[in-house]
This record gives structure tokens, C-alpha cells and sequence, in this order.
């Protein structure tokens, strides 16, 4: 079992957070000392380095943000330090981009969007070698934004020689890019390796680790899993983790028909993993041992070709015939795990239920989204892992009511899933 202990916050006299002491998460343990907390360290006159965020979609035609929620997440954390004194360089990586500096990859195209959400002058830097001489003229309560670091070969690399020109840039390390904490690169490592003293997680990050925290350590029960998405392989480890804290565990999206299937249900074209039968056995097995009520859709919304236009019908989902495949779940399904949502203390949710982004195919994500939000508003907490749930819920404007919406896919995901985050490690 992986969980949590030994948490210790500390409060200013106002009430306000001012950090973590302590965290234990799966026998690795970090522990901020209170010179490391961002609220209690001395910002005045100098540079501070923050690794965030910024990889935002943006329309591939006209270039412009499409969605600026990982931006806005970072914007206390900056606010706060040009507040106490302090000058910021900003750090991000956008996209993947393969061969180099490429035009579509390039952060020029989100300064405007900082400066806005700012309301303050960002200058920009896409020379990382000129990038130390601009920092040094940083004046106290100036931003300025470096190009995208996955253009530098080293950054992907963890070369700690490009961890050593990054370091140049300031005083002091700031790590609030929770949804890059997974990857250990030289802008979310290495780099903290250079500030021993001077190394502490900005308000997001810290945001981040406690929602997770309720969920891994204490979750009020009944605790309801909603585990949805493409693939068996892809959500395995957390399903095995999640069997020994949640009571009930919903399997949606694609990878439900590799459960139908090990059940002897007849699938038709739908998503198979035939080399994860025996995964899926085993945690049938597993959670009947454990008490776990593993939830499968009843029926689905079948198409004949993965097309928006495709023709449907509603099937059980024991039942899909040759030539079919189910891109989302059933109204009867709808209504079996609405149940067992409302009635839920603690959701997590991870992954849609179908293909929301089309609108044949949405109706499924969308009532367990407004499910969730009706069982927030009785009382529970509700926690959206990031990605394609996090997409889901702004799509149907729901974002403000539900808990928390996390800002990593794959960072929460390896989180839930037992593994240390390099990014976080990095800290320590």
C-alpha cells in the first residue's frame, strides 16, 4: 500500500498556507525545512528561477492559446515573489519538438497571454546563451520568459551542463511545473542540484501534492475510482494501487472491453489488449479478495467505423456485434454508475468514458462529469487526475464544481501508480 503519513503545515497568523514539512509518500520521504517554504523565504532582490507549466494547446493555424489554465496556475506563485522583492525567470518546455527549435513549438507565441494574465511587462529570450547577461539586468518586479528548454538537446538529456547554464539565471530555484515532476530533465532535476539551500516547490505544486495526499492517505469512504481511457496497459498500475484504498472501482473507455472480453462477452471490433487478459483476471481476483466492487458498463454506444458520422446503436456490452465497436457507454450504464457515484465521500477520476470529443460519442463523460459535481456539491471530494478528465470538465463547464482539477495527466497518474517523481525527489 502506498500512502502518505507524517504531514505537517504550518499557518501564518492569518490562516494563510505557508508549507510542507514533511511528506512520506512510498518509503521516499522529502522534507522541507522552513527556509524552503516559499511563503518564509527572503525573495528580496533576487532572481528567482521557476520551472513551470506552459505547454498549452494552441490553434495550429492562427497560434493562439487555446486554453490557458496551466498558464493561470502558475500566476500566484510568480505574483508572490515579485511581491517580496523579487525578479522571476520563467522555464517551461511546449509540445515535442523532435529536431531543434521549430517555429509551432516556440513559447513567443504565449508571452502575450503571461503578460495579460500578469497584468505586467514579460520580456522573452530564445537565445539560452544570452539568456544569463538578460537575467542579470533583471530589474526587481520584472519577468522575463526563456524559450522553450526542448530546444536544447541537454534538456530531455538531463545534461547537467545545460542544468548548469539554466542555474546561471538566478539566486534561487522555484519547482511549481507539477505536471512535468515526472520527467526527470534538466530544467525539473538537475537543476535543483545547484541550490542546495535554495530549492523549494511553488503554491500549485504544493496544491497539487495535498489533493493527493486526501485521496492517498485518509479518503473518506466510500471511495469510488473512476478509471476510464484507451488502454488496459496504460492504467493497469493504478487500478492495482487503487485496490487497496478505494470500495469501488469504474472501468470505462476503451480498456473496459479487455474486462468484457476476459469475461467471455463478445466485443466485436471494440479496443482489445489480448496480452492483458491474465492482468485483468488477476485484478478481478484481486479485488474480490480485497472487498473492491469493479463496476463495468452494461451497455455501450456502438458504431460501425471510429467516425464522428458513424451509424449507432445501443448494445449490451456482453453483446457488441462483428463489425461494431463500442466509443462509449450506455444510458443504462449512465444510470448504473451515477448511482454509485452520488452515494460516493471521495471520487477520483481518471480518463474518459468514450470519445467525448465528438459529439455523437460525449453523453457518457458528460452525465458521470455532472455526477461527480452533484456529489461535490452534497459533501464529497472530488479530484480530476488532468488530461483527458481535466479536458472532459471544462468542455462541459464544470470545473468549478468539483474539487480540485489537477494539472498533471501523467504526473498524478505515476503518482497514484507508487512511483516517485524525479521533480519532487529533486527537491529533497
Amino acid at each position: 500500500m502506498y500512502f502518505f503519513t507524517n504531514l505537517l503545515i504550518y499557518f501564518d497568523s492569518n490562516g494563510g498556507f505557508i508549507y510542507l514539512k514533511q511528506i512520506l509518500f512510498n518509503s521516499f520521504e522529502l522534507k522541507l525545512t522552513p527556509t524552503m517554504g516559499i511563503e518564509s523565504y527572503n525573495f528580496s532582490g533576487k532572481r528567482a528561477i521557476i520551472r513551470v507549466d506552459f505547454n498549452v494547446p494552441i490553434d495550429k493555424v492562427s497560434l493562439q492559446v487555446q486554453d490557458d489554465k496551466r498558464i493561470r496556475a502558475a500566476i500566484p506563485t510568480i505574483k508572490h515573489i515579485l511581491s517580496h522583492g523579487g525578479s522571476v525567470v520563467l522555464l517551461s518546455h511546449f509540445g515535442r519538438p523532435k529536431h531543434g527549435p521549430e517555429e509551432k513549438f516556440s513559447l513567443r507565441h504565449i508571452v502575450g497571454v503571461v503578460a495579460e494574465l500578469l497584468s505586467s511587462p514579460v520580456s522573452f529570450c530564445e537565445d539560452f546563451n544570452e539568456a544569463s547577461r538578460k537575467a542579470e539586468a533583471l530589474n526587481p518586479g520584472e519577468v522575463m520568459l526563456v524559450e522553450n528548454v526542448r530546444f536544447h538537446p541537454g534538456e530531455t538529456a538531463g545534461d547537467l551542463k545545460f542544468a548548469s547554464l539554466l542555474a546561471s539565471l538566478g539566486h534561487c530555484y522555484v519547482n511549481d511545473a507539477f505536471g512535468s515532476a515526472h520527467r526527470a530533465h534538466a530544467s525539473t532535476t538537475q537543476i535543483a542540484s545547484f541550490f542546495p539551500n535554495d530549492r523549494m516547490m511553488g503554491f500549485l505544486m504544493e496544491a497539487e501534492l495535498l489533493n493527493a495526499e486526501r485521496i492517498l492517505k485518509t479518503p473518506s469512504r466510500p471511495f469510488t475510482a473512476i478509471v476510464g481511457g484507451a488502454k488496459v496497459s496504460d492504467k493497469v498500475l493504478i487500478i492495482e494501487n487503487l485496490l487497496h484504498i478505494a470500495s469501488d472501482i469504474i472501468i470505462g473507455g476503451g480498456m473496459a472491453f479487455t474486462f468484457i472480453k476476459a469475461q467471455g462477452g463478445e466485443i466485436g471490433n471494440s479496443l482489445f489488449e489480448p496480452d492483458r487478459i491474465d492482468t485483468v483476471l488477476d485484478i478481478f481476483k484481486k479485488a474480490k479478495e480485497m472487498g473492491v466492487s469493479i463496476h463495468l458498463p452494461a451497455d455501450s454506444v456502438a458504431a460501425d467505423s471510429f467516425a464522428e458520422s458513424a451509424r449507432t446503436q445501443t448494445v449490451h456490452t456482453h453483446e457488441i456485434p462483428e463489425g461494431w465497436m463500442g466509443l462509449d457507454i450506455g444510458p443504462e450504464a449512465i444510470s448504473q454508475f451515477q448511482e454509485v457515484i452520488v452515494s460516493s465521500n471521495t471520487i477520483l477520476w481518471n480518463g474518459p468514458m468514450g470519445v467525448f470529443e465528438w459529439n455523437s460519442f460525449e453523453r457518457g463523460t458528460k452525465e458521470i462529469a455532472l455526477s461527480v459535481a452533484t456529489a461535490t456539491e452534497r459533501g464529497a471530494f472530488s479530484l480530476i487526475g488532468g488530461g483527458d478528465s481535466a479536458a472532459a470538465i471544462a468542455k462541459f463547464g464544470l470545473a468549478e464544481k468539483v474539487s480540485y482539477v489537477s494539472t498533471g495527466g501523467g504526473a498524478l497518474l505515476e503518482l497514484f501508480e507508487g512511483k516517485t517523481l524525479p521533480g519532487i525527489n529533486a527537491l529533497d
